[in-house]
């Protein structure tokens, strides 16, 4: 069923479907680009699997050099990848990709949509894909975009073929090609009409591509000049793309900003062929249309506009307001006049916000907050009503010329005022590729805008504008100046395990510690703590005092209770109950100096690894790569982890000469993290140290590494090659090659079993040429491929060991899956057999 949620698109700052925290006017410049893209009628839809799959430089020049209104469409939103800033995987993941792709949109011009669709980790054709996507279900979500957007153009960014180089990429193309065909079809998806109209596009390309040694462009395709100097960007489009994509942080996506002309190349698929230019057979203008009076206005508009006084085009403007409002197609004139009126605010100068000092927020408690608003208009804005949320206060008052007012108010948040957090995020997925929206019209949306609003009634002429100024939070910070940011909601109290996993051995009572977050001003009554499994309480207590903000409390389940779970993989909830109300929530809390603060809730929950899980090693030295979490895992486990410097390899020396020698011989193992010679640029230098330390009795285990920007061409002990070989299937059958090895029997036997309940993967780079020293330890392959050898190679080297493996124990460790932590303790314990 296609169920509707009511939104109420009142202005805001313009940015497609980005929320603001402020209305701020635009630049001279970009209300000039705004004028000509109102004069543009076509539109453009770029569609791509994931974050950083679109072609930046070509959207840079639709917008900014065609003035045509352009998207992206990200079928994902790039849970599936891994992180180079933090720990954050899946769907904190997927947030942080999500305002990366914001921000960048934010500099390239173009707006921001996605499906409900999970990336789920590398495929390797679209078969694969669609086991874990219901393609229906995706197709579907592409067109209600396209219905909602209505596109001329549909632009592709891979081919439905293994040139795409990902099963997604493929499939992207796959639903791109189906959804064009069914947009236009009333039978097709009919609940959606019941809200948008049916629309069909002219055309769906391929934009062809080199990407290494992969060339499918050809000289008979469309080809179209891109990266032209813009002197109102002071930079071409190519430098503006690299800008753009660069803002992809998390995937160490920098990219160059380069000046000059390129050529792209575009391949036809479907709808009427284009022979000389993307818009070929579209001659969508305001004439064409039916309004040749609104083209006559908007030319002398753009012709006379003044960039050092864009309040001189208000009264053209607001005459063209009328214009617009009175066109018959409902369609055109919702989308125009939400554009129109931004550039109108923005000519008038006009910045609005509300503000508080405080970043969290409790439903039903009070908090005061500013208004504050200027016009930098000669032309006076007349402020005629507000509504606080609630209240109404009617005011007749002209802002007068670039003078600030402010205006207090205590405004209480209403009882029932949701949390903030995701929209995709607020439900458990309806499966693992997939997750759930409350209400189907939210799909495409990249976020929802604010539902805690001020409310102005502007009088600009003779034509009154509503402005939607969300509940923010503004504080000066000492580098970033002025931070404003969403108010965030959040529950009364908050209820966390105090560390993300715990491991309890057989025989053993589990100790666990709570940590408690009261948030809300007024008092809360005494309670009870559950600590829950399945629905069987298994501990907990009374708690008889709830005051101070911070407050950790102790509990131990006896091992008589977790006897009697037959399981080696448990989730361990809490909550807190007082007055009839269940606090069981924790926050999880984002904060990246390239985006605004970004949080979710979660159940306040933990995984226990319960069962025989040995280790040998006592001391652990560890060389960051990107960022995982199993320096934190080992130093759960019991192990003291140190994370190592240049001080650790190269000793110290003082003023006097003295110092100290490298410090590695300490170590019972040395771990590289993954993708450590792709992130850490001394590693160059370290290498020789960690040889010799191998070489004098160490062991060495080093994760997965891809061949990208690499630090060391050599990464073994001896030659091995590494290349983009994976297992995708988590459950694909592992075959030991020689079970009696000592890192397969001590300290811990491993069997089949400890392969059961991977998650994601099993690894990806796998070197697929080593040398003769090396000893594969497994075999594995997916569904209807060539065996696989080098998930782990062991080598020993003078009296140490060193051990590569591309096994992606930065998945499974953080997941609780005890097989993939008894192999890696049993990696670290290679020297103690």
């Amino acid at each position: 069923m296609f169920k509707k949620v009511f939104i109420v698109f009142i202005l805001s700052a313009y940015t497609g479907f980005c929320s603001a925290q402020q209305v701020r006017p635009a630049k001279s410049s970009e209300i000039y680009r705004e004028l000509k893209t109102l004069k543009n009628l076509p539109k453009v839809l770029y569609l791509a699997a994931h974050p950083d799959d679109e072609n930046t430089g070509l959207l840079s020049w639709l917008v900014n050099d065609r003035n045509v209104e352009t998207g992206y469409l990200s079928l994902t939103r790039g849970d599936g990848g891994q992180n180079l800033l933090g720990t954050e995987q899946g769907a904190a993941l997927g947030l942080i990709r999500t305002h990366e792709l914001l921000e960048a949109r934010k500099l390239d011009g173009a707006q921001q949509f996605f499906t409900r669709a999970i990336d789920f980790g590398f495929s390797k054709n679209t078969t694969d894909t669609f086991k874990q996507w219901d393609e229906n279900s995706i197709i579907a979500d592409v067109v209600w975009v396209i219905r909602k957007f209505r596109p001329d153009v549909i632009i592709c960014r891979f081919p439905p073929t293994a040139a795409a180089g990902h099963g997604q990429h493929a499939a992207s193309a796959v639903v791109a090609e189906k959804a064009f065909k069914l947009a236009g079809d009333k039978a097709a998806f009919p609940n959606q009409l019941k809200y948008v109209n049916a629309w069909q596009p002219k055309r769906v390309l391929w934009n062809t591509f080199r990407f290494g040694s992969v060339n499918t462009t050809a000289e008979n395709q469309l080809k179209i000049t891109v990266g032209q100097y813009d002197a109102q960007l002071g930079m071409g489009y190519g430098e503006l793309a690299g800008l753009s994509r660069s803002l992809h942080k998390s995937q160490g996506a920098g990219t160059q900003s380069v000046a000059g002309i390129k050529t792209e190349y575009f391949s036809h698929v479907d709808g009427e062929p284009a022979k000389t230019s993307l818009f070929d057979g579209i001659s969508k203008t305001w004439t064409k249309e039916g309004s040749p009076d609104i083209d006559q206005a908007l030319d002398k508009i753009i012709s006379t506009f003044n960039f050092n006084h864009p309040d001189l085009s208000l009264p053209a403007l607001l005459v063209l307001r009328k214009k617009v409002m009175a066109l018959k197609d409902s369609d055109l004139k919702k989308d125009k006049i939400k554009s129109l009126d931004h550039i109108i605010l923005s000519c008038a100068g006009f910045m609005g916000e509300v503000v508080t000092n405080r970043a969290e927020a409790v439903a039903g408690d009070q908090y005061n907050f500013r208004l504050n608003m200027i016009s930098r208009a000669e032309s006076p804005v007349v402020l005629e009503h507000i509504k606080w949320l609630t209240q109404s206060e009617k005011f007749n008052r002209k802002l007068a010329k670039d003078s600030l007012i402010t205006i207090q108010q205590d405004i209480q948040i209403p009882a029932d005022a949701a949390l903030t957090e995701p929209y995709w995020l607020a439900k458990p997925p309806a499966n693992a590729a997939t997750f759930s929206v409350p209400n189907d019209t939210l799909v495409g949306l990249p976020e929802t805008d604010s539902p805690l609003n001020v409310l102005l009634t502007l009088k600009i002429g003779s034509e009154n504008f509503q402005v939607k100024l969300p509940l923010s939070f503004k504080k000066l910070d000492p580098v970033r100046g002025d931070v404003v940011e969403p108010l965030r909601i959040v529950p009364a109290l908050e209820v966390k395990f105090t560390q993300p996993l715990y491991l309890v051995k057989e025989n053993e009572d589990l100790r666990v510690s709570l940590n408690f977050k009261v948030n809300s001003d007024k008092p809360l009554s005494n309670g009870r703590v559950n600590l829950m499994y399945n629905g069987e309480r298994l501990g907990g207590g009374d708690l008889q005092s709830v005051n101070g903000k911070y407050f950790t409390v102790d509990y131990i389940i006896p091992k008589t209770k977790l006897a009697s779970i037959q399981s080696d993989h448990l989730q361990l909830e809490a909550n807190f109950l007082a007055d009839g109300i269940a606090y069981d929530k924790k926050q999880v809390l984002i904060q990246y100096p390239h985006l605004p603060s970004l949080q979710y809730f979660a159940l306040a929950s933990v995984t226990v690894m319960k069962g025989d899980i040995q280790t040998n090693v006592k001391k652990v030295g560890y060389i960051e790569g990107a960022g995982d979490f199993i320096p934190e895992f080992l130093r759960i486990a019991g192990i003291q982890v140190d994370i190592l410097k240049d001080e650790d390899f190269y000793g110290n020396v003082n003023e006097s000469g003295n110092g100290t020698q490298n410090k590695l011989s300490q170590y019972d193992a040395i771990v590289l993290g993954v993708r450590a010679n792709n992130t850490e640029k001394k590693l160059g230098g370290w290498m020789p140290f960690l040889w010799s330390y191998v070489k004098g009795g160490g062991n060495l285990v080093m994760q997965y590494n891809t061949n990208q920007d690499t630090t060391v061409d050599q990464l073994g002990i001896y030659n091995l090659h590494i290349a983009n070989k994976r297992v995708t299937e988590e459950n694909a059958e592992v075959t030991f090659l020689n079970p009696n090895h000592k890192l397969l029997n001590f300290p811990n036997k491993i069997t089949q079993n400890d392969f059961n309940g991977w998650v994601q993967e099993r690894g990806a780079y796998f070197p697929d040429q080593w040398d003769a020293a090396y000893e594969p330890l497994f075999e594995m392959h997916d569904t209807g491929e060539e065996p696989l050898k080098g998930s782990t190679l062991y080598a020993k080297y003078g009296k140490g060991n060193f051990i590569y493996t591309p096994l992606a124990f930065f998945r499974q460790l953080p997941a609780g899956n005890a097989g993939a932590a008894r192999l890696f303790l049993n990696f670290l314990s290679a020297q103690k057999n």
